[in-house]
This record gives C-alpha cells, sequence and structure tokens, in this order.
C-alpha cells in the first residue's frame, strides 16, 4: 500500500485539536448536524451563477516510500468577480481589507474564493473572528484549489448561519500561495510521525498475513467455512452462516478476513459482538495468530459507563480532570499505544491514559484510526446515535470487513436501536424544569409556549382516555412540527448557556433528539403505537417492526459483511429481517461432533404451557432434574423461562431430591452484579473450592465427588457467551420453548407479519423463543472431546412445527417419560464410556 487517504476535515481536527472535552452544549452540536445539509444548500442556492457548490478537491503529497492524498468538498467556491457580503455583517479588518484589495486593482480582482459554510446556534453577533479549526479546513480546501490550479494568490470566506434565525455572518481573508503553503506543509509535517508508523507497520501487516497459515489443522467443515467466508468476500457480499457450537467459527471467520485483508481488498477488520464476554474469543483469536507471527493492531471498544474514572460519566472540564486539556495531550498517548502495542484492550488503553491524563474513552476511538482490527459492540456500527461517524459518514473511512459474531441478537438490537418512545409525564416534567429559562435564549418565554403546544398536540392524539391497551396510530406529522420547533429553541438555549443547564435539561433534550430523528425514519417497517400508564400520562412509540432496511444501509458501509451464529435457524428469517438481498449468500457449517457423544431427549409428559403450570408440572420437572443429575456425576445447567418457574422448581428440588452427599445446587438471581455472576461460573471451573457470594444461594461447599446443578434463566447471562468446555458441563435441561411473554406488542408484531404473507405467529414468538433454547442448549458441546445430555422438557417439542427448528445433529433425539428417562440416560453414558 504505498498511498494514505484521509479528509481535510479528518487532517485538521486530528492536528490542530486542543484544549477540553467538554459535551455541555453537546446538544446544539447534534442539532446543528441534523439541520445543516439544509441550511448548506439554502445558502448555496442564493450565491448566483459564479458560484460553485460541493467542490471536490485533492492533493497527493509524494513522501517517497509513500504518499498521502488529503481530498474533500468545498462547500463554494467563486471564480471570477469578488465573493459578495451580501447580507453579512464586515469587521473592521474585514473592511480594511477589502479596502486594501480593491487599492491592489486586478492583483486580488480576479482570485477565486473558498466558502466554508457553518451552522450554529451560538450568537454569532459575539463572533470577533473566525473559529481556528473552521478557518483552518477552508485554508486546507484553499490551496488544494491553489495547487490545483496554479493559482499564485486566493481569498477564503468563512460563512456561519445562525440556525434559528438563519441570520448570516461573514469573514473574509486572503492568502499569497507561500503563506498556504507554509501552513498545509506545517499540517503534514506534524502528521507525519503518525503516517510514517502507519505506513512501516502497514508493510508488516501486510507480510505477515501473506506468510500466515492456517494455525491448527482443520476440525471437520471448517476448511469449508473458511472457504465460504473468503468467497463471499471476494464477491463483495453478505454470508449469513449458521455454525454450530464448538465449530471453530472465530478462527474460521477470522482467518479468511486477514486474507482478504492482506490482498487489499479491505483495510480493517470490525470484529462486532452482542455481549462485552463475547469479545474474549476475537482478542483470544487475535493473540494466538500474532504468536504465530501475525502483524495486527486491535483495538476493543470498551462502553464509555466502564471507560469512566468518574462514578457516571460527566463529560466536562469542570467535573472530570481528565477532560481538562484532553485534546492538547491525547495525540501523545496515541503515538505511545500505536508504536508500541499491538493489542490495545481495555486495561492497556486504561493505563496509558493515566499516564497521559486523557479521557480512556476518546482515547480509544482515536485508536480505532490507527488499529487494523475494532472489536466492539453493535452500536458502533449500527446504531444511529453511537455509529463511528469517523468510519462510516459519508466519505469517511477506509474500506472494511464487518464480522457479526452472535448475529441472531441484532435482530432485537435493531429493533431497539431504530424505536423511540416519547412519554406525556417526561414533557410535563420537563416544560417545569424549562419554565425559567425560556428567557435564557432570547429574552422570553419562548420554551414554555412551544411546550404547552407540544402538550396539546399530543393529548389531541386519539387514545381514549381510560384505555390501557395499545392504540395504532396513522400520521403523527403535527406533533413532530412542534417537536422540532421545540428542538431547535432548547438546542440554542444549550449553546448559549451550557454551563448553567441542568442536566435532567440536556439529558431531555437528547432524549427528544433521539425521538426526533427516529421520526425521520418512519416508512412502512414501523407501527405507531400509543399507550396510557396507570396515571392517566400517553406513552407515544415509534415501533420499528421491521430493521431490515436500516441495517442494509449499514452493512452497504463495508466492503463484504459476514453475519454469523450458532443459532441462526430458520435462517431465511433472519436474512430477510437483518438486510439480506437475494443476491447475498447462506451456509450451514458442518460439525466434527460425532452424534454418539451427545443425545437429545424430549419429555413427552410434561409442559410450561402457561394454563396447565402447577405443582404436579413442576413436581415432574424436579424428578427430571434428579434423574438427570443421578445419572452421571457432573455439572449440570437447567434454564427456565421465568424466574417464578425457577423458584418453584428449584424449591420441590430442595426439599424432595436434594441429596447433600452426592450433589450441591446453586441458583441464579433475579439480579445479579458482575461479581455474583463470576462467583456462579466458579463453580463450573475446573477445581475451584470458593463459596458464592451471599447473592446466590448454594447448599455446600464445592467437592470434586458432587454433581453441580446450577438454575437459570432462559436468555439469561448463563444461556449465552458463556464457553464450559470438557467436563465443566456435562448437562443442559431446558424447560419449555422460549416463547416470548404474550403481549400487546408481540401481537402486533405477529399481524405485521401476518398482513405480509408470514407466519406471524413464528415470526413474534416460535423463532425467538427456540433461538433462546438453542443458545442455551449451545453451551453444552464445545469440543470434539465432549460428551452430554440434553433434555426438553416440554411436550410441545415433539410438534413439527419445532422439530423442523431442531439443528442437523440433533437427528437422534429420543422422547422420554418420567418413567423411562432414568434407563435411557443410564444407556446413553454406558455407550459413552
Amino acid at each position: 500500500m504505498s498511498d494514505f487517504q484521509i479528509s481535510v476535515r479528518e487532517l485538521v481536527e486530528f492536528i490542530l485539536r486542543e484544549g477540553d472535552i467538554d459535551n455541555r452544549g453537546r446538544g446544539s452540536v447534534e442539532q446543528a448536524m441534523l439541520l445543516g445539509a439544509r441550511i448548506h444548500r439554502r445558502i448555496q442556492k442564493r450565491q448566483g451563477p459564479d458560484y460553485r457548490a460541493e467542490v471536490p478537491l485533492s492533493l497527493t503529497i509524494d513522501l517517497g516510500e509513500y504518499t498521502i492524498t488529503v481530498s474533500g468538498r468545498a462547500d463554494g467556491i467563486f471564480h471570477g468577480g469578488t465573493a459578495d457580503a451580501g447580507d453579512g455583517q464586515l469587521t473592521l479588518r474585514e473592511y480594511l481589507d477589502t479596502r486594501q484589495a480593491e487599492s491592489e486593482g486586478d492583483l486580488w480582482k480576479n482570485a477565486p474564493t473558498v466558502d466554508e459554510i457553518k451552522g450554529t446556534y451560538a450568537d454569532i453577533d459575539r463572533f470577533e473572528e473566525a473559529k481556528p479549526l473552521h478557518l483552518a479546513q477552508a485554508k486546507c480546501y484553499a490551496y488544494l484549489l491553489l495547487k490545483e490550479e496554479g493559482l499564485e494568490r486566493i481569498r477564503v470566506r468563512i460563512t456561519y448561519c445562525q440556525m434559528e434565525t438563519e441570520q448570516i455572518r461573514f469573514f473574509h481573508y486572503r492568502y499569497q500561495a507561500e503563506e498556504l503553503s507554509a501552513f498545509f506543509d506545517d499540517l503534514i509535517a506534524r502528521y507525519r510521525r503518525f503516517s510514517d508508523h502507519l505506513y512501516s507497520h502497514r508493510l508488516k501487516v501486510l507480510q505477515s498475513i501473506r506468510d500466515a497459515s492456517f494455525p491448527f489443522p482443520y476440525r471437520q467443515g471448517q476448511k469449508q467455512l473458511v472457504g465460504y467466508v473468503y468467497r463471499t468476500i471476494r464477491a463483495e457480499k453478505k454470508l449469513f452462516l449458521e455454525a454450530p457450537t464448538g465449530a471453530g467459527k472465530t478462527l474460521a471467520v477470522l482467518y479468511p478476513a486477514l486474507k482478504a485483508i492482506g490482498e487489499e481488498r479491505a483495510e480493517r477488520i470490525f470484529y462486532m459482538t452482542a455481549k462485552t464476554i463475547a469479545r474474549t474469543a476475537p482478542e483470544q483469536a487475535f493473540s494466538l495468530l500474532r504468536d504465530r507471527g501475525l502483524v495486527f493492531t486491535t483495538v476493543t471498544l470498551t462502553a464509555k459507563e466502564h471507560a469512566c474514572i468518574l462514578e457516571k460519566p460527566d463529560c466536562n472540564p469542570v467535573s472530570c480532570p481528565r477532560a481538562q486539556g484532553h485534546y492538547t495531550r491525547v495525540n501523545d498517548a496515541i503515538y505511545a499505544l500505536v508504536s508500541e502495542n499491538d493489542r490495545l484492550d481495555r486495561d492497556t488503553i486504561l493505563d496509558c491514559a493515566a499516564a497521559h491524563r486523557v479521557c480512556p474513552f476518546e482515547l480509544s476511538l482515536d485508536l480505532a484510526l490507527f488499529a487494523d482490527g475494532v472489536i466492539c459492540d453493535l452500536n458502533y456500527v449500527f446504531d444511529p446515535f453511537v455509529y463511528l461517524k469517523r468510519f462510516f459518514a459519508e466519505g469517511n473511512g477506509s474500506p472494511c470487513l464487518f464480522l457479526t459474531d452472535e448475529a441472531h441478537n441484532l435482530l432485537e438490537r435493531g429493533r431497539q436501536m431504530y424505536s423511540a418512545e416519547l412519554r406525556e409525564n417526561d414533557l410535563a416534567a420537563a416544560s417545569e424544569a424549562f419554565r425559567d429559562h425560556g428567557k435564557g435564549a432570547s429574552g422570553d418565554k419562548r420554551i414554555p409556549d412551544r411546550f404547552r403546544s407540544v402538550l396539546a398536540k399530543l393529548r389531541e392524539l386519539p387514545v381514549p382516555a381510560a384505555k390501557r391497551k395499545l392504540t395504532v396510530l396513522g400520521s403523527i406529522e403535527p406533533l413532530v412540527q412542534e417537536l422540532t420547533l421545540l428542538a431547535d429553541l432548547i438546542a440554542e438555549y444549550l449553546s448559549e448557556e451550557r454551563e448553567e443547564a441542568a442536566e435532567e435539561e440536556r439529558e431531555f433534550y437528547f432524549r427528544l433528539f433521539r425521538f426526533l430523528t427516529i421520526a425521520g425514519f418512519v416508512d412502512d417497517h414501523y407501527l405507531i403505537h400509543a399507550r396510557r400508564e396507570e396515571n392517566g400520562g400517553l406513552i407515544l412509540k415509534l415501533f420499528c417492526v421491521d430493521p431490515s432496511e436500516r441495517l442494509r444501509a449499514c452493512a452497504d458501509r463495508a466492503v463484504s459483511g459476514i453475519l454469523f451464529s450458532a443459532t441462526f435457524l430458520p435462517i431465511q428469517y433472519y436474512k430477510s429481517l437483518l438486510g439480506g438481498t437475494p443476491e447475498d449468500y447462506e451456509a450451514y457449517a458442518e460439525t466434527s461432533f460425532s452424534p454418539d457423544r451427545f443425545r437429545v431427549f424430549i419429555a413427552g409428559d410434561v409442559t410450561t404451557r402457561y394454563k396447565e403450570r402447577g405443582e404436579d408440572q413442576y413436581r415432574r420437572m424436579a424428578r427430571y432434574l434428579a434423574e438427570t443429575v443421578a445419572a452421571r456425576r457432573g455439572k449440570y445447567l437447567a434454564f427456565f423461562p421465568s424466574y417464578a418457574m425457577l423458584l418453584s422448581v428449584y424449591r420441590i428440588f430442595r426439599q424432595e431430591c436434594y441429596r447433600p452427599e452426592t450433589m450441591q445446587i446453586l441458583r441464579q438471581e433475579e439480579q445479579m452484579t458482575e461479581e455474583g455472576r463470576e462467583a456462579f461460573l466458579e463453580y463450573f471451573t475446573d477445581g475451584t473450592e470458593e463459596r458464592l457470594t451471599d447473592r446466590i444461594q448454594t447448599a455446600i461447599e464445592t467437592e470434586e465427588e458432587k454433581s453441580t446443578l446450577g438454575f437459570c434463566i432462559l436468555g439469561g447471562i448463563f444461556s449465552e457467551g458463556i464457553d464450559l468446555a470438557g467436563d465443566r458441563l456435562i448437562g443442559v435441561i431446558i424447560a419449555g420453548t422460549g416463547l416470548p411473554q404474550v403481549s400487546e406488542e408481540q401481537d402486533l408484531l405477529r399481524d405485521y407479519f401476518d398482513s405480509r404473507g408470514q407466519d406471524g405467529f413464528d415470526y413474534a414468538y416460535r423463532y425467538p423463543g427456540m433461538n433462546k433454547v438453542l443458545q442455551a442448549a449451545g453451551r453444552l458441546i464445545r469440543t470434539e472431546r465432549d460428551a452430554g445430555v440434553i433434555l426438553l422438557l416440554d411436550d410441545r417439542f415433539l410438534q413439527p412445527g419445532y422439530r423442523a427448528l431442531f439443528p442437523r445433529e440433533w437427528k437422534n433425539c429420543k422422547t422420554v417419560m418420567t418413567s423411562t428417562v432414568k434407563n435411557e440416560l443410564n444407556a446413553f453414558w454406558k455407550g459413552v464410556c
């Protein structure tokens, strides 16, 4: 790779940034970004025939061993004639410069002008000069144009537009070629220590990938899986891959992705997970490959709440000492890390951030620009409010690959990301909070007045006052218009009074901004519904029923995407709702496990149907648990669809089946801390003798000759993302089909898909439920040497609709009764041994 690409904005903001992190005025920035494009177009149209808008510019700088191409789009360029000040106001300096230009005659008369337009909610009458970063950006565009056209001199105009009033303010500057050349050369010189590192590092990355081979002998089906992934990347498509637990899918997906990087089909890998614990797998895989010679820098992005040094993140120089001067110090921290480390994990970043006194979260985001691989949550790619704009905003970033692990989670997460709620009670409370601040924006009571208008529009919605059920609504455009006007006023207030604004005022603005952004997405993939709370307050929801279009738009930012999961059945269901197209691929990876080493049993005389739940069914479940644990000493997990059922079966088991001399039992708590979770899992780690915390119930201390039975919630923290290989787990018992609780919103999902020719019950209930079942069952067999049993406690699993969703490797399942399960279990274990 001989050429580095960087945008003008990235170069200027990276090299010239300084000072503090201060998010107290973030609301005005977000709103300005939302409206900025519209304001840009409006201003550009006013400029006349000599004005060219959105002019692409670029310049390639030869640095010997490599080149850097700096590019971007100038908001506008005047060619010939003077860039008229129009209805803007001239400062004394601008006036004198203009008079001097006139006195110099033709020298400046035909010099073009580069226009840089910025929207703001600030009072532009208070501006004495253009903001330094804005001017620097315009000077870069001016230099690119100057070099492109061989000019000796050029002019720059910074155009500020006050977003609320649309007042315009201009600042004019003139530059000789030598002056701009010195400015630009200095920028490149200051960036060069980073680009020199990136160049030498990139050469090592490409060579190490070309020399790399798969680190282990291929398991059965694994080489085929590698081929699926590689061919998909070459075709620049998406692959929806069902890969059974233990198939070695992490390495089998990473390895061909790395080979594609080595062939320069892409430059960066984004490895996404839905749960923090799942990031351990790619971190370990990259470390394994580094031990075998791979040169590849990875950064793991940690949520702000978990990286922040404060108890609660408060990003401003008053509340956080790290925010003070962060931007002045951060580039040194970046260089120190990327020049000495290939694995930029949470602990490494925290240590460096402490040494340089910078924010660890913001540092990690900057490090991503210098990493070859980014390990992160789904939010950083798919969430419209959290996604990494430095990579994925229009025109940004380099070619990348998306690898999405446990991708079945993306469906529900996508619905959440692209849905939003508005509560009448929140609006009323915010109205009270802002009552004294309407005058803060411009000396009047506009904010309280607008709140009254919004509340009036909300209360006009046709939702019966006494009705607690959901009401599906049509268009809410009049309400959205009122909310937009309110958001404009609050953004103006936050811009002017950011230090005085209360935290609850800023938080309300961000919720409002989110609602309005989502409102802009609403189409026939959405349902709008409302219901009333117990106190009569209305809750309005923009419900993204089908997130496929939104997820597809995000996925298309990558050269190729691999979405993989051990529970991707039926795969067409996930493919359609996760943004797949008919041209994209799907595949089912073979398992290397012998079907003789595990067995699936279906209990034919027990059910978890809601109407039939009771002591009799719970007692049968307890008996099944007892027979399973008694058949072979080992460690078992039992999963239940509700905490109430878990407690009932646990109580009966403890009273009637528990044998302290041969077993120990423990249960998941409804609200479990991270420490409690780790303590629970320690019981399934070889050789541990530690007791659980007070929040976890246990009968006795761990003794190796005793069996362990853990009671857990189906779909909870222990049913996905934990790896219990070997004898750390030899049995999984699952009560129920995992169906989501019947609710009005789930019924809306059902009706929506019924109306589109699909089986609504499957889409809303059966498929999500079976995914939970398969995830829990997947805790069992992790390696080729593992052996164990899966016991499904619900006669509905005998129905064809559920059997059709079983993985291929479950083909040898057997039906059992309480009277026969003991003999069947004994026969299985005898055959395995």
